[in-house]
């Protein structure tokens, strides 16, 4: 399969190398407006080849489109209009209601699968791609309806070949958890490290102070911003009742410290311990599916497994 990869950052640059490593990718051929990142991802063989985007997608049986946000929503139609007509093309999107607003009426609209592959690190670049960074992640596909049985066939192949564990969302249901679970959490590691930066200025010892729980708290913040504003402007309706209720909880927690209200802020401490139990049973799930794909799974296989 001669594949396009629009964006050579982690996203796409991981992409590919797990597609090549499968072997789905026969032939991989780059786009991106950055040259230096176009050279590096040569260099470190992401793709074989650079070129400009109607050459790259005139041949392409699969385009993955791995930019950020407020670019995709503009690219994506033109995307469409280059490639041939049993390709399929397939985004990698932070957010999907405006992505598919894009395309809703594309004449092509079929050969498009809008999809979500949650992963990342916060390291961004050709140089940060590495195989197995979707493994046993979720994917997310939306308006699963609007594409084409040939288009979603291809998908499985490559979410497969990723090991990531599909589900399935319309795109508003998809934006609002998002924007709790991995928008809102980004927000919070971005601003809590300005807050401690803030304080450093005047207090030159407080990082030697800074242990692991910290470094886990604020690691996030080193993601792009470049990469980061854009998404959580397009998000921008769901993040803010994020934030608002985030906010809430922070502003009620306050109250109850100045109160010295200890039994208080145990109570609500004790409540938020609940998450463990849910990150635990999704962890659980999580392998549970691995080892059904691992036990059913043939090298010819394309099902995705829910």
């Amino acid at each position: 399969m001669n594949v396009a990869v629009i964006g050579l950052g982690l996203i796409g640059g991981s992409m590919a190398l797990d597609l090549r490593h499968a072997g789905l990718a026969t032939s991989l051929t780059g786009v991106d407006q950055n040259a230096e990142n176009g050279e590096q991802a040569v260099a470190l063989g992401l793709v074989d080849r650079v070129l400009p985007a109607d050459v790259a997608l005139r041949d392409a049986d699969l385009v993955i489109v791995a930019i950020p946000v407020n670019a995709l929503a503009k690219t994506l139609p033109a995307v469409l209009d280059l490639v041939k007509s049993e390709a399929v093309v397939l985004d990698a999107g932070s957010t999907k209601s405006s992505i598919c607003r894009a395309v809703a009426n594309h004449p092509k609209r079929a050969q498009f699968v809008a999809a979500h592959p949650i992963a990342g690190t916060e390291n961004s670049g050709p140089t940060a791609a590495f195989r197995g960074l979707f493994q046993r992640k979720t994917n997310i596909i939306c308006e699963q309806e609007r594409s084409s049985e040939h288009a979603l066939t291809v998908a499985r192949r490559v979410f497969d070949a990723l090991e990531l564990n599909t589900i399935f969302m319309e795109p508003e249901e998809h934006d609002k958890h998002v924007a709790y679970v991995s928008h809102l959490s980004h927000v919070s590691s971005f601003l809590l490290g300005q807050t401690v930066l803030d304080i450093e200025k005047d207090e030159k010892n407080i990082f030697a102070l800074a242990g692991s729980g910290f470094a886990s708290t604020v690691r996030l913040a080193k993601s792009s911003p470049a990469m980061w504003a854009p998404i959580f402007e397009q998000n921008l309706d769901y993040l803010s009742q994020a934030l608002q209720e985030y906010i809430m909880h922070l502003q009620r927690f306050h109250y109850h410290l100045l109160k010295r209200d200890t039994q208080e802020l145990n109570r609500i401490m004790s409540g938020a311990n609940e998450i463990r139990r849910v990150l635990d049973g999704i962890e659980l799930k999580t392998q549970q599916q691995t080892q059904q794909q691992t036990q059913q799974q043939t090298p010819s296989s394309s099902t995705v497994k829910i």
